[in-house]
């Protein structure tokens, strides 16, 4: 959390929506974090550390900032272990992400890490966890920033373990039930879905 709110990534005492239509007082925008190399890659190595003795072969994360914690990470395992970890990313394709341009002949039969910035249903976790099992990929574990939803393994499937660098539960509503609409509290439209919830409305 010094990290995230270093770099301005915490916002609080707003009005925010989140990708599942649900409100809130308060947002992390894991966007503010990518330009912070040092601190992303500080980041990287809590997970490298933590999955250090599962020898991991290929990193694997969604786009977009999938991608850059995997090379984050990758390269944090192949210096602490010795040993070269890939890093590759997954891509939407629909509803469903798909592992291509190549990268899907590295996954078979290999040790895998996923990485995702931010929790909140899982959704977009299960489906790169989908991908990789359908690839014959060995997942070993997920690790994300941060977990807001209380997002569980079994939400993700027959992952072996969940870490995350921190789990607080924002508070948050419906929008017909959210307090913050009711006072006339501005939404947030830099960050979150609040440009795109207003366009609805009209």
């Amino acid at each position: 959390m010094k990290i995230l709110g270093r770099v301005g990534a915490v916002l609080n005492d707003g009005h925010f929506v989140y990708t599942s239509g649900k409100h809130g007082s308060a947002y992390v925008n894991k966007d503010a974090i990518y330009p912070h190399t040092r601190e992303t890659s500080y980041l990287c190595l809590y997970f490298a550390q933590h999955f250090l003795d599962r020898e991991v072969n290929v990193v694997v994360g969604p786009e977009k900032g999938g991608i850059i914690l995997s090379q984050h990470t990758a390269s944090m395992l192949s210096t602490l272990s010795g040993r070269i970890v890939l890093a590759v990313y997954a891509e939407k394709d629909g509803d469903k992400f798909v592992i291509k341009r190549g990268y899907e002949k590295l996954i078979p039969g290999k040790n895998i890490l996923i990485v995702e910035d931010v929790l909140t249903t899982g959704g977009s976790a299960k489906k790169v966890f989908d991908a990789v099992y359908a690839l014959g990929g060995n997942v070993i574990g997920l690790g994300a920033i941060y977990n807001r939803g209380g997002v569980t393994e079994g939400d993700i499937g027959l992952l072996p373990e969940l870490y995350s660098l921190t789990s607080i539960d924002l508070k948050s509503w419906e929008a017909d039930e959210c307090p913050l609409c009711a006072a006339d509290t501005p939404i947030n439209t830099t960050v979150g879905k609040g440009r795109e919830f207003l366009a609805n409305k009209q």
